[in-house]
């Protein structure tokens, strides 16, 4: 009897340890996401021509710039997917091959689904981390240049 509950009591803190692993990675994923997202949203605007990176080595050494300008201080990782495959972001590309966003390739489903801020709020409706998507898209404006 004893054994039972211990193997039931064991199952509970395994399942609660699981479902704060997930918070955790999806708390990162929003976070190395957003990053991504504002340093796309930077190179376009630190350039009169607003033109987007053609790649995440852009972001981190802005090659227009005659002095060390970075966008993004790291390469963050997609914290959801499967370190044994070695996946990473998932890359949102424009019409000529230009770098607009990232989303994460993991198929599971969300934990957190409401308290985005106001920019991803539509994440509250998705139902895969592969939905939630991480772009900087060019203004109606900016495509009539």
């Amino acid at each position: 009897m004893c054994v039972a509950l211990m193997g039931i009591y064991l199952a509970r803190v395994g399942d609660m340890w699981s479902t704060l692993a997930q918070r955790s990675r999806e708390e990162e994923l929003l976070r190395n996401g957003h990053a991504i997202h504002a340093a796309i949203r930077s190179f376009v605007a630190a350039d009169a021509s607003g033109a987007y990176p053609r790649d995440f080595n852009d972001l981190l050494s802005d090659p227009r710039a005659s002095f060390a300008r970075r966008h993004l201080r790291a390469r963050y990782r997609d914290p959801m997917a499967d370190p044994g495959t070695g996946a990473d972001w998932k890359e949102i590309r424009g019409p000529a091959g230009e770098l607009y966003g990232v989303y994460s390739g993991a198929a599971g489903t969300p934990l957190k689904q409401d308290g985005f801020p106001d920019e991803y709020a539509s994440f509250a409706l998705q139902k895969s981390y592969s939905e939630w998507k991480f772009a900087h898209y060019p203004s109606s404006s900016m495509m009539r240049r």
